[in-house]
């Protein structure tokens, strides 16, 4: 640098402190998060040289190899962020240096509501990342001269963060721009090189181009002859190091990037040490312009269904990292995916609240989710061994998440429910597909049957089961804790009606011959005045009694009206804390048991009425109102 030629103060809008106050406490609560902004201003500057160098070569000035250094100073106590970029000259300093140095503050500033969550989220959609500097520095200088200047015609920038700035010409003789952060006494260890490496590495590693810091190298002590050097220090030599990897892979086109890498980079990403199942690489273009690289884990993690469970997604912003766990960048059902999204549309300083309510984000989720069940449908459908592998493995750990997207995702559910899969009455060791059974479904059959349990041992036995099993027909066996939430939100599956068999009266339609119906009327007639006996005797238990033909080897079970909370749902719901309405089961006798014959003859009605119905809850998973009671009833039948 040269003397000063002239200089002059000029001073922010009067708004100008609430802005600093809100940008430092409000918008930038991680400290270190300045050096990203400022590496990243940084860049930005030398993608504009880069972009005006196209029609204007002379500006790289016989310098073509654009970088970002960062020097630290430990004697000044100040960090340098350098680029020799497109620079600045004195009036875009002025009128351009940070978003709150523009004549149009006021416009901004009158948006301001004085809520500081809100006006967070306001100043987000500006960007203002320069100011974060005052965080750990008490003053700002930059010195700049832009690409093409003549030396002379330079600019230094000086402020404390405060209510003004001054101005002052300079001889630079280096394009680009210093920015020079004198720290505060809080932030001293910002001077550490390791701190500093670690921050780049975290926030803007794939920046494009080389982010630089002076090499060091370890001198030993000077000691006079013949004595034993006791220690020695670290010294910064004159030779200039890349401490970034400079190239985001996500931006590399697929074709250049082996299977090795893409696992590699995922390993580095999450800290795994497995493999991911597999992997989606695109760049989207359209209404919003983003690129996905997202990967399904091998093992689901161990907290993937407590409420702290995290997306592991990372948002990058034209490849700068903006935040880990970005959640609304996936459903929530697809909270096990890892990756990383680098959009082109959002600001760079987005925060949390902005990615809630922005229409980009939106769309990138619903993006995100359409490629990863496209990705795990590949996997079901490959006739490839490996892949087929992959989804069994995949299923094992995942399927119970997946299925939350019934009730979640309503624009997916056709596709989620595609790719689940179900053990059946006919076969429960092998799963199938929903479009599987329909093709496998009995002529005259107007239904896909399915029913639900805590268990698959408790689903394959259910009492409702007894009569599909008889008849021959496949009913599906649904035994995750979400299966009966789940299917509250599934109607039918390519035009067929999914019906659950303890739900409703069983209608069999046209698989119940005209004999099956005449014997269940005149079951009905035959048992009335046990029917409306029962009803009697269980009208605290039950909402109603009725005879069924469902029923082959049991006495009974219990059915819920369409609509009602089944036994299960209700039991679940009790065990996570919540309030269950107070509902009543339909419950159904079959009149060709022994012990419902029984009913009519014996003098303890009574009690095997109540035994029956305990019987009944048993076999849905459940345990007897009274156990005591339900023993002592046993104990008095079982001595007469």
């Amino acid at each position: 640098m040269s003397d000063q030629k002239s200089s002059q103060n000029y001073s922010f809008q009067a708004e100008v402190s609430q802005l600093l106050h809100l940008v430092t406490h409000s918008l930038y609560s991680n400290p270190e998060i300045f050096l990203r902004e400022l590496v990243s201003n940084a860049s930005d500057a030398c993608d504009k040289l880069r972009f005006e160098g196209i029609n204007h070569p002379e500006l790289y000035e016989n310098d073509p190899d654009v970088h970002v250094r960062i020097a630290l100073d430990d004697i000044n106590k100040t960090i340098t962020i350098s680029d020799n970029g497109i620079g600045l000259t004195e009036q875009e300093a002025i009128d351009n240096l940070g978003t709150i140095a523009k004549s149009g503050t006021k416009d901004f500033m009158s948006k301001l509501t004085g809520d500081q969550k809100s006006d967070a989220q306001l100043i987000g959609q500006f960007g203002v990342g320069f100011y974060s500097g005052f965080i750990v520095a008490d003053k700002i200088v930059v010195e700049s001269r832009r690409a093409g200047a003549e030396e002379g015609q330079s600019v230094r920038w000086t402020s404390g963060g405060t209510g003004d700035f001054e101005v002052e010409q300079i001889t630079k003789a280096s394009r680009g721009t210093d920015i020079i952060l004198h720290l505060r006494e809080d932030a001293l260890d910002y001077l550490q090189s390791q701190k500093v490496k670690q921050i780049v590495n975290k926030y803007s590693d794939h920046i494009s181009l080389p982010i630089q810091m002076q090499k060091e190298v370890w001198q030993e002590e000077e000691v006079a002859e013949g004595e034993t050097p006791t220690g020695g220090q670290m010294v910064k030599t004159d030779e200039w190091e890349a401490i970034n990897s400079a190239s985001a892979l996500w931006t590399r086109s697929k074709s250049e990037v082996t299977d090795e890498q893409y696992v590699e980079f995922y390993k580095n990403l999450t800290h795994a040490y497995d493999e991911p199942l597999a992997w989606s690489h695109n760049r989207v273009e359209g209404n919003t312009e983003y690129t996905q690289l997202l990967y399904i884990p091998s093992k689901a993690p161990h907290d993937i269904f407590t409420r702290e469970a995290k997306a592991g997604i990372k948002l990058y912003v034209k490849r700068v990292f903006i935040m880990d766990d970005a959640d609304n960048l996936i459903p929530n059902y697809l909270r096990f995916v890892q990756g990383v999204v680098d959009s082109a549309d959002l600001p760079l300083n987005v925060s949390r609240e902005l990615l809630q309510e922005s229409r980009d984000v939106k769309l990138i989720r619903e993006g995100n989710a359409r490629r990863i069940l496209t990705l795990i449908d590949g996997l079901a459908k490959s006739e490839d061994e490996k892949d087929q592998e992959k989804f069994k493995q995949f299923y094992a750990e995942f399927g119970s998440v997946l299925k939350e997207g019934l009730g979640e995702d309503t624009g997916n559910r056709d596709r989620i429910l595609k790719i689940l899969r179900f053990a059946t009455s006919t076969n429960e060791d092998i799963t199938t597909s929903l479009a599987d059974y329909k093709a496998r479904m009995k002529d005259g059959q107007k239904a896909i049957y399915y029913v639900t349990a805590d268990s698959l041992l408790a689903a394959k036995n259910s009492p409702q089961l007894e009569l599909f099993k008889k008849k021959g027909i496949e009913v599906l066996l649904m035994a995750d804790r979400v299966d009966e939430w789940a299917m509250n939100f599934v109607h039918e599956f390519d035009g067929v009606v999914m019906q659950s068999i303890a739900k409703g009266a069983v209608d069999l339609g046209d698989l119940q011959d005209a004999e099956e119906k005449k014997a269940l009327e005149q079951a009905q007639a035959e048992f009335k005045p046990v029917v409306d006996k029962l009803t009697e005797a269980l009208k605290d238990k039950t909402k109603d009694v009725r005879v069924t033909t469902r029923l082959v080897d049991s006495p009974a079970c219990l059915v819920t009206n369409e609509g009602e909370l089944s036994p299960q749902l209700a039991r679940m719901l009790k065990q996570a804390g919540q309030a269950v309405p107070d509902m009543k089961p339909t419950l159904e006798i079959n009149p060709e048991h022994p012990l419902v014959k029984k009913l009519a003859e014996t003098v303890q009605f009574d009690d095997l009425a109540n035994v029956i119905f305990d019987q009944a809850v048993i076999a849905e998973g459940g345990l007897p109102e009274d156990p005591a009671a339900y023993v002592k009833r046993i104990n008095s039948l079982l001595v007469k």
